[in-house]
């Protein structure tokens, strides 16, 4: 006997009578709504959905994002605090994989659920649950094929320098510390031969797993506001510790080591050695993602 029939106002997840196996409803092809309930091949199924997150934390704590076996990571703090709140198993996906010590202000990442919370409702469910360093500052549904690192997008990150005789205490996490003066002009002029579609492998990691080390960074900018300098880049895509690598090599032309026009020597060189140092990851914040939208 089926159960009794309620009104759709009734239930937000709206589960449907349908003919397929385990497999999402499809509304189209569903004689009715019965109780909340949806036997598919005599069980019960459900509405899945793919919810979005825009999560901020400082890195300062945490082996980077990704999951570690005997490490903690913002990556595996989420899964743990999502799968408790939510009552099934929760794997997240990140856009972006931050280094141990790399902070956020905005990285995204998706999971599949069958919750019958309202998406937008589980940022605050899930902050009650999540330690002070992380805090996910929005949630949506998002359709079932967004997936954060392979659609069409540009990120931001953020290095910034506090250059003064000696450090101010409370910028020590999110700021990297250099005593040396640094010559701004000198520091602006090379970052502008960086800009555009290059072969950034003088830039990258030796080592680094990718298909192609050709990047494209549409802005490069360096300001100096009091003590503090900002170099705060714009890409299609970083390679690993790119960013670092470019803020420790427009340090070494603010200390005149190299001539800003050597960046077109060290970008056609394509060797890790020709580049600067790799600046230590506290500087390090990635601002934010902004997707691509589909034109009709």
């Amino acid at each position: 006997m089926l159960p009794r029939r309620r009104r759709k106002d009734q239930d937000e997840t709206a589960y449907l009578w349908c003919g397929r196996q385990k497999s999402v409803c499809d509304p189209d092809r569903v004689p009715g709504i019965y109780a909340g309930i949806a036997f598919c091949m005599g069980e019960i199924c459900s509405m899945k959905k793919r919810v979005k997150l825009i999560v901020a934390y400082d890195g300062t704590a945490y082996h980077g994002w990704q999951v570690q076996p005997n490490a903690v990571t913002v990556e595996g703090v989420l899964n743990e605090k999502l799968t408790g709140l939510l009552g099934e198993e929760i794997t997240v996906t990140g856009a972006s994989r931050t280094d141990a010590g790399v902070h956020s202000l905005g990285n995204v990442a998706v999971f599949d659920t069958e919750t019958r919370i309202p998406a937008d409702k589980i940022s605050y469910a899930l902050n009650q649950r999540l330690p002070e360093d992380i805090v996910v500052q929005d949630s949506a549904e998002v359709p079932a094929d967004f997936h954060p690192r392979f659609t069409d997008s540009r990120k931001t990150y953020e290095y910034r320098i506090l250059n003064r005789r000696f450090p101010i205490p409370t910028l020590r996490h999110d700021t990297y510390f250099y005593y040396r003066p640094l010559d701004v002009e000198a520091m602006k002029e090379a970052a502008g031969y960086l800009v555009g579609e290059h072969d950034f492998k003088s830039f990258c990691t030796v080592g680094a797993q990718v298909e192609t080390t050709v990047r494209t960074i549409y802005d490069l900018t360096v300001t100096k506001e009091e003590d503090v300098i900002k170099i705060r880049v714009t890409g299609n895509g970083f390679l690993y510790n790119m960013v670092r690598i470019l803020a420790g090599t427009l340090i070494s032309v603010g200390i005149h080591e190299r001539e800003p026009e050597d960046m077109t020597r060290v970008l056609a060189a394509c060797d890790r050695t020709a580049a600067g140092p790799t600046a230590p990851a506290c500087g390090l914040t990635m601002v934010g993602i902004s997707y691509e939208t589909k034109k009709q």
